[in-house]
Protein backbone atom coordinates (compact mmCIF):
# COMPACT_ATOMS: atom_id res chain seq x y z
CA UNK A 1 0.00 0.00 0.00
CA UNK A 2 1.14 3.11 -1.14
CA UNK A 3 0.41 6.27 0.88
CA UNK A 4 1.78 10.18 1.59
CA UNK A 5 3.76 11.00 5.08
CA UNK A 6 1.06 12.38 6.71
CA UNK A 7 -1.87 9.78 5.31
CA UNK A 8 0.67 6.37 6.21
CA UNK A 9 1.45 8.09 10.09
CA UNK A 10 -2.32 8.25 10.56
CA UNK A 11 -3.19 4.90 9.02
CA UNK A 12 -0.70 3.05 11.50
CA UNK A 13 -2.25 5.18 14.01
CA UNK A 14 -5.49 3.86 13.00
CA UNK A 15 -4.37 0.33 13.03
CA UNK A 16 -2.22 0.80 16.00
CA UNK A 17 -6.05 2.08 17.83
CA UNK A 18 -7.77 -0.76 16.07
CA UNK A 19 -5.34 -3.88 17.42
CA UNK A 20 -4.22 -6.87 16.02
CA UNK A 21 -7.80 -7.98 14.27
CA UNK A 22 -7.80 -5.09 11.82
CA UNK A 23 -4.70 -5.59 10.66
CA UNK A 24 -4.95 -9.26 10.51
CA UNK A 25 -8.31 -8.20 8.30
CA UNK A 26 -6.81 -5.83 6.25
CA UNK A 27 -3.98 -8.16 5.27
CA UNK A 28 -6.71 -10.93 3.86
CA UNK A 29 -8.15 -8.05 2.24
CA UNK A 30 -5.52 -7.37 0.62
CA UNK A 31 -4.59 -10.91 -0.40
CA UNK A 32 -8.25 -11.10 -1.25
CA UNK A 33 -7.62 -8.21 -4.08
CA UNK A 34 -5.19 -9.44 -5.24
CA UNK A 35 -6.56 -12.88 -5.95
CA UNK A 36 -10.19 -11.10 -7.29
CA UNK A 37 -7.52 -8.92 -9.60
CA UNK A 38 -5.10 -11.74 -10.98
CA UNK A 39 -7.71 -13.65 -11.31
CA UNK A 40 -9.28 -13.23 -15.28
CA UNK A 41 -6.25 -13.77 -17.25
CA UNK A 42 -3.42 -12.38 -17.93
CA UNK A 43 -4.23 -9.17 -19.89
CA UNK A 44 -6.94 -8.00 -17.34
CA UNK A 45 -4.94 -9.32 -15.05
CA UNK A 46 -1.78 -7.35 -15.65
CA UNK A 47 -3.96 -4.05 -15.86
CA UNK A 48 -6.25 -4.77 -12.52
CA UNK A 49 -2.77 -6.05 -11.00
CA UNK A 50 -1.17 -2.76 -11.86
CA UNK A 51 -3.82 -0.64 -10.55
CA UNK A 52 -3.92 -2.37 -7.29
CA UNK A 53 -0.04 -2.22 -7.22
CA UNK A 54 -0.39 1.49 -7.20
CA UNK A 55 -1.45 1.34 -3.89
CA UNK A 56 -3.85 4.05 -1.91
CA UNK A 57 -4.95 4.60 1.65
CA UNK A 58 -7.43 1.91 1.73
CA UNK A 59 -9.37 3.88 3.85
CA UNK A 60 -12.76 2.39 2.61
CA UNK A 61 -11.78 -1.13 4.20
CA UNK A 62 -10.43 0.21 7.08
CA UNK A 63 -13.74 1.91 7.52
CA UNK A 64 -15.61 -1.31 6.97
CA UNK A 65 -13.98 -3.06 9.63
CA UNK A 66 -13.34 -0.13 12.32
CA UNK A 67 -17.67 0.23 12.40
CA UNK A 68 -17.85 -3.42 12.82
CA UNK A 69 -18.77 -3.85 16.25
CA UNK A 70 -18.61 -7.74 16.13
CA UNK A 71 -16.03 -10.00 13.89
CA UNK A 72 -17.86 -12.95 14.02
CA UNK A 73 -18.91 -12.83 10.18
CA UNK A 74 -14.96 -12.15 9.45
CA UNK A 75 -14.72 -13.52 6.17
CA UNK A 76 -18.39 -11.79 5.18
CA UNK A 77 -16.40 -8.57 6.30
CA UNK A 78 -13.17 -9.10 4.38
CA UNK A 79 -15.15 -9.69 1.46
CA UNK A 80 -17.23 -6.37 1.84
CA UNK A 81 -14.02 -4.27 2.56
CA UNK A 82 -12.60 -5.69 -0.89
CA UNK A 83 -16.28 -5.13 -2.46
CA UNK A 84 -15.76 -1.08 -1.77
CA UNK A 85 -12.39 -1.43 -2.84
CA UNK A 86 -12.80 -3.11 -5.99
CA UNK A 87 -15.51 -0.37 -6.54
CA UNK A 88 -13.38 2.07 -5.64
CA UNK A 89 -10.54 1.08 -7.95
CA UNK A 90 -13.36 0.73 -10.92
CA UNK A 91 -14.33 4.40 -10.52
CA UNK A 92 -10.76 5.59 -10.85
CA UNK A 93 -9.85 3.75 -13.81
CA UNK A 94 -13.09 4.51 -15.61
CA UNK A 95 -12.50 8.22 -14.77
CA UNK A 96 -8.93 8.59 -16.30
CA UNK A 97 -10.28 7.02 -19.39
CA UNK A 98 -12.74 9.92 -19.53
CA UNK A 99 -9.97 12.53 -18.45
CA UNK A 100 -7.64 11.15 -20.51
CA UNK A 101 -5.07 10.85 -17.31
CA UNK A 102 -1.96 9.61 -18.10
CA UNK A 103 -0.76 9.42 -14.55
CA UNK A 104 -2.40 8.13 -11.08
CA UNK A 105 -0.84 8.34 -7.82
CA UNK A 106 2.77 8.85 -9.96
CA UNK A 107 2.34 5.86 -11.83
CA UNK A 108 0.97 5.55 -15.55
CA UNK A 109 -2.71 4.84 -15.60
CA UNK A 110 -4.13 1.71 -17.20
CA UNK A 111 -5.22 4.03 -20.24
CA UNK A 112 -2.14 5.53 -20.74
CA UNK A 113 -0.46 1.85 -20.66
CA UNK A 114 -2.70 -0.23 -22.77
CA UNK A 115 -5.12 2.23 -24.24
CA UNK A 116 -8.76 3.15 -23.66
CA UNK A 117 -10.24 -0.56 -24.84
CA UNK A 118 -7.88 -1.63 -21.96
CA UNK A 119 -8.87 0.32 -19.44
CA UNK A 120 -12.73 0.25 -19.92
CA UNK A 121 -12.39 -3.58 -19.57
CA UNK A 122 -10.61 -3.28 -16.59
CA UNK A 123 -12.75 -0.97 -14.96
CA UNK A 124 -15.66 -3.41 -15.74
CA UNK A 125 -13.89 -6.08 -14.54
CA UNK A 126 -13.19 -4.40 -11.15
CA UNK A 127 -16.79 -3.43 -10.94
CA UNK A 128 -18.15 -6.76 -11.40
CA UNK A 129 -15.99 -8.21 -9.18
CA UNK A 130 -16.95 -6.01 -6.44
CA UNK A 131 -20.61 -7.26 -6.53
CA UNK A 132 -19.78 -10.37 -6.68
CA UNK A 133 -17.40 -10.31 -3.68
CA UNK A 134 -20.44 -8.91 -1.64
CA UNK A 135 -22.94 -11.20 -2.73
CA UNK A 136 -21.28 -14.42 -1.39
CA UNK A 137 -21.81 -12.71 1.83
CA UNK A 138 -25.32 -13.70 1.60
CA UNK A 139 -26.93 -10.13 3.10
CA UNK A 140 -29.12 -8.42 0.40
CA UNK A 141 -29.18 -5.05 2.44
CA UNK A 142 -25.50 -5.08 2.07
CA UNK A 143 -25.52 -5.49 -1.81
CA UNK A 144 -28.40 -2.89 -1.89
CA UNK A 145 -25.60 -0.79 -0.14
CA UNK A 146 -23.18 -1.37 -2.27
CA UNK A 147 -25.85 -0.76 -5.63
CA UNK A 148 -27.07 2.70 -4.12
CA UNK A 149 -24.08 4.06 -3.69
CA UNK A 150 -22.51 2.50 -7.56
CA UNK A 151 -26.35 4.36 -8.76
CA UNK A 152 -24.65 7.59 -6.71
CA UNK A 153 -21.12 7.28 -8.22
CA UNK A 154 -22.61 7.49 -11.78
CA UNK A 155 -25.32 10.35 -10.80
CA UNK A 156 -21.85 11.99 -9.21
CA UNK A 157 -19.91 12.08 -12.52
CA UNK A 158 -22.65 12.82 -14.87
CA UNK A 159 -22.76 16.22 -12.47
CA UNK A 160 -19.22 16.77 -13.04
CA UNK A 161 -19.62 16.54 -16.59
CA UNK A 162 -22.32 19.04 -16.51
CA UNK A 163 -20.51 20.91 -14.97
CA UNK A 164 -17.22 21.21 -16.95
CA UNK A 165 -15.74 24.46 -17.22
CA UNK A 166 -19.04 26.29 -16.06
CA UNK A 167 -18.50 29.47 -14.34
CA UNK A 168 -21.79 28.94 -12.24
CA UNK A 169 -21.25 25.86 -9.59
CA UNK A 170 -22.49 27.34 -6.29
CA UNK A 171 -20.97 25.71 -3.39
CA UNK A 172 -24.56 23.91 -3.08
CA UNK A 173 -24.12 22.11 -6.59
CA UNK A 174 -20.53 21.23 -5.43
CA UNK A 175 -21.25 19.87 -2.22
CA UNK A 176 -24.40 17.90 -3.40
CA UNK A 177 -21.64 16.57 -6.69
CA UNK A 178 -19.34 15.21 -3.53
CA UNK A 179 -21.88 13.91 -1.52
CA UNK A 180 -22.93 11.51 -4.59
CA UNK A 181 -19.46 11.01 -6.46
CA UNK A 182 -17.39 10.60 -3.22
CA UNK A 183 -19.59 10.46 0.38
CA UNK A 184 -21.63 7.94 -0.73
CA UNK A 185 -19.42 4.95 -1.09
CA UNK A 186 -17.70 6.58 2.72
CA UNK A 187 -21.36 6.24 3.39
CA UNK A 188 -21.61 2.63 1.95
CA UNK A 189 -17.76 1.45 3.97
CA UNK A 190 -19.52 2.29 7.26
CA UNK A 191 -23.05 0.72 6.59
CA UNK A 192 -21.65 -2.47 5.57
CA UNK A 193 -19.21 -3.59 8.48
CA UNK A 194 -21.96 -2.25 10.51
CA UNK A 195 -24.64 -4.15 9.13
CA UNK A 196 -22.29 -7.28 8.72
CA UNK A 197 -20.94 -6.53 12.33
CA UNK A 198 -24.41 -6.81 13.77
CA UNK A 199 -24.62 -3.28 14.63
CA UNK A 200 -27.96 -2.21 15.32
CA UNK A 201 -30.52 0.30 13.48
CA UNK A 202 -29.64 3.25 15.55
CA UNK A 203 -25.76 2.87 15.28
CA UNK A 204 -26.10 1.61 11.22
CA UNK A 205 -27.31 5.50 11.06
CA UNK A 206 -25.09 7.23 13.19
CA UNK A 207 -21.84 5.42 11.43
CA UNK A 208 -23.48 6.08 7.61
CA UNK A 209 -23.40 9.64 8.31
CA UNK A 210 -19.95 9.54 9.89
CA UNK A 211 -18.90 8.01 6.52
CA UNK A 212 -20.52 10.39 4.65
CA UNK A 213 -19.30 13.53 6.00
CA UNK A 214 -15.77 12.15 6.46
CA UNK A 215 -16.12 11.55 2.49
CA UNK A 216 -17.16 14.55 2.15
CA UNK A 217 -14.25 16.11 4.33
CA UNK A 218 -12.23 14.16 1.97
CA UNK A 219 -12.84 15.36 -1.43
CA UNK A 220 -13.00 19.07 -0.66
CA UNK A 221 -9.56 18.51 1.06
CA UNK A 222 -8.39 16.02 -2.04
CA UNK A 223 -9.71 19.72 -3.94
CA UNK A 224 -7.42 21.72 -2.28
CA UNK A 225 -4.26 19.59 -2.26
CA UNK A 226 -5.07 19.77 -6.12
CA UNK A 227 -4.37 23.43 -5.82
CA UNK A 228 -1.53 23.59 -3.48
CA UNK A 229 0.17 20.38 -4.19
CA UNK A 230 3.04 19.72 -4.76
CA UNK A 231 3.08 16.93 -7.21
CA UNK A 232 5.23 14.63 -5.76
CA UNK A 233 2.93 14.24 -2.50
CA UNK A 234 -0.40 14.60 -5.22
CA UNK A 235 1.24 12.23 -7.65
CA UNK A 236 -0.02 14.52 -10.29
CA UNK A 237 0.92 17.80 -11.95
CA UNK A 238 -0.63 20.79 -9.95
CA UNK A 239 -3.94 22.12 -11.02
CA UNK A 240 -4.99 19.13 -12.65
CA UNK A 241 -8.35 19.70 -12.21
CA UNK A 242 -8.43 23.73 -14.22
CA UNK A 243 -6.93 21.54 -17.07
CA UNK A 244 -9.60 18.89 -16.85
CA UNK A 245 -12.88 21.70 -16.51
CA UNK A 246 -13.62 20.35 -13.05
CA UNK A 247 -14.80 23.06 -11.12
CA UNK A 248 -13.88 22.28 -7.52
CA UNK A 249 -14.41 24.15 -4.34
CA UNK A 250 -11.18 26.15 -4.10
CA UNK A 251 -12.26 28.13 -7.34
CA UNK A 252 -15.61 28.38 -6.79
CA UNK A 253 -14.71 30.49 -3.14
CA UNK A 254 -11.59 32.03 -5.02
CA UNK A 255 -14.29 33.23 -7.79
CA UNK A 256 -16.16 34.76 -5.13
CA UNK A 257 -13.32 36.32 -3.81
CA UNK A 258 -11.77 37.54 -6.92
CA UNK A 259 -13.93 39.47 -9.75
CA UNK A 260 -12.20 39.25 -12.54
CA UNK A 261 -11.28 34.77 -11.92
CA UNK A 262 -15.42 35.44 -11.47
CA UNK A 263 -15.67 36.11 -15.69
CA UNK A 264 -12.74 34.01 -16.31
CA UNK A 265 -13.47 31.32 -19.36
CA UNK A 266 -11.00 28.34 -17.97
CA UNK A 267 -11.42 26.80 -21.37
CA UNK A 268 -9.46 29.37 -23.17
CA UNK A 269 -7.28 30.15 -20.59
CA UNK A 270 -6.03 26.91 -18.82
CA UNK A 271 -4.26 24.94 -21.76
CA UNK A 272 -1.19 23.96 -20.15
CA UNK A 273 0.24 22.88 -17.43
CA UNK A 274 2.38 25.86 -16.46
CA UNK A 275 -1.43 28.02 -17.08
CA UNK A 276 -2.59 25.51 -14.54
CA UNK A 277 -0.26 26.47 -12.05
CA UNK A 278 -0.23 29.77 -12.78
CA UNK A 279 -4.02 29.69 -11.59
CA UNK A 280 -2.92 27.57 -8.64
CA UNK A 281 -1.17 30.68 -7.30
CA UNK A 282 -3.97 32.94 -7.92
CA UNK A 283 -6.72 31.06 -6.54
CA UNK A 284 -4.04 30.61 -3.21
CA UNK A 285 -3.70 34.60 -3.16
CA UNK A 286 -7.53 34.91 -2.71
CA UNK A 287 -7.36 32.83 0.74
CA UNK A 288 -9.42 30.43 -0.68
CA UNK A 289 -8.09 27.55 0.89
CA UNK A 290 -8.28 28.43 4.01
CA UNK A 291 -11.69 28.92 3.72
CA UNK A 292 -12.33 25.68 2.06
CA UNK A 293 -10.28 23.55 4.75
CA UNK A 294 -12.56 25.25 7.45
CA UNK A 295 -15.34 23.88 5.43
CA UNK A 296 -13.45 20.49 5.36
CA UNK A 297 -12.96 20.89 8.99
CA UNK A 298 -16.72 21.57 9.49
CA UNK A 299 -17.85 18.30 8.02
CA UNK A 300 -14.77 16.14 10.34
CA UNK A 301 -16.62 17.88 13.53
CA UNK A 302 -19.84 16.52 11.85
CA UNK A 303 -18.76 13.36 11.53
CA UNK A 304 -17.49 13.10 14.73
CA UNK A 305 -20.70 14.45 16.41
CA UNK A 306 -22.67 11.95 14.46
CA UNK A 307 -20.83 9.23 16.72
CA UNK A 308 -20.76 10.98 19.81
CA UNK A 309 -23.61 9.24 21.32
CA UNK A 310 -22.92 5.76 20.73
CA UNK A 311 -21.67 2.93 22.87
CA UNK A 312 -18.26 2.10 20.69
CA UNK A 313 -15.46 -0.51 22.30
CA UNK A 314 -12.34 2.05 23.12
CA UNK A 315 -10.49 0.50 20.78
CA UNK A 316 -12.89 1.13 18.02
CA UNK A 317 -13.67 4.78 18.74
CA UNK A 318 -10.09 5.48 18.54
CA UNK A 319 -9.73 3.97 15.66
CA UNK A 320 -12.63 5.67 13.74
CA UNK A 321 -11.24 9.10 15.50
CA UNK A 322 -7.92 8.79 13.99
CA UNK A 323 -9.85 8.05 10.46
CA UNK A 324 -11.22 11.12 10.93
CA UNK A 325 -8.14 12.94 12.12
CA UNK A 326 -5.86 11.18 8.96
CA UNK A 327 -8.14 12.69 6.57
CA UNK A 328 -7.17 16.38 7.78
CA UNK A 329 -4.13 15.69 8.16
CA UNK A 330 -3.72 14.94 4.81
CA UNK A 331 -3.51 18.95 4.04
CA UNK A 332 -0.65 19.37 6.75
Amino acid sequence: MTTGPAAGDALAEVLSAGGADLSSALERTEARLAEVAGGHGPELGRHALGTLAAGGKRLRPVLVFVCAPSGERAEDLVRAAAAVELLHMATLVHDDVLDRAPLRRGQATVFAAGGREAATATGDLLFSRAFGELTLAGEPEAVRALSSASSALARGELMQRADAWSEVVTPERYRERCELKTGALFDAACRLGALLGGAGEEAVTALSRFGSRIGLAFQIFDDVLDVSGPSERTGKPRGTDLLDGTITLPLILARGRDPELAGLDLRSVVTEAAQAEALSDRIALTGALGEAREIALGHVSEAKAAISDLELPDERRRALDRVADGVVERYA
